[in-house]
């Protein structure tokens, strides 16, 4: 019973704070023969889901010459491969264009989702 009486309380405050987690994904806009999108794919991919950075923005991936996802909605065109976009909720919150290598992506990546308030500096700040 005791058990019952917690888990209400805990959905009853999330249902009533009206705040709903945000969804947050790091979109890869890439097509066939980019071959810094297979740089990036050998260099990032293989460990980008267990960083602070892939748990909380998963990546997800669309072809540029694909139709862009109705829940995606990007501040404009994408016109370049690799882009990685940095999504909350399906709008656009800033992007990264092209991969010249694996010291900048995350450097900048980093440094939007500090902006964003999606992950706090090394040093908490």
């Amino acid at each position: 019973m005791r058990i019952r009486a917690i888990l209400f309380a805990f959905l009853a405050l999330i249902t009533w704070s009206g705040q709903a987690m945000a969804e947050v994904s790091l979109v890869m806009v890439e097509e066939k023969g980019c071959i810094w999108c297979a740089r990036w794919n050998e260099e990032i991919a293989p460990i980008y889901p267990k960083t602070q950075a892939g748990k909380t923005a998963p990546l997800r991936r669309i072809d540029i010459k694909a139709d862009v996802p109705s829940d995606l909605h990007f501040e404009r065109s994408l016109r370049f491969t690799p882009t990685f976009v940095l999504m909350e909720d399906g709008q656009e919150i800033s992007r990264i264009e092209g991969y010249p290598g694996e010291d900048f992506f995350w450097g900048v990546l980093e440094k939007m989702m500090f902006d964003a308030k999606l992950m706090q500096p090394p040093n908490g700040s």
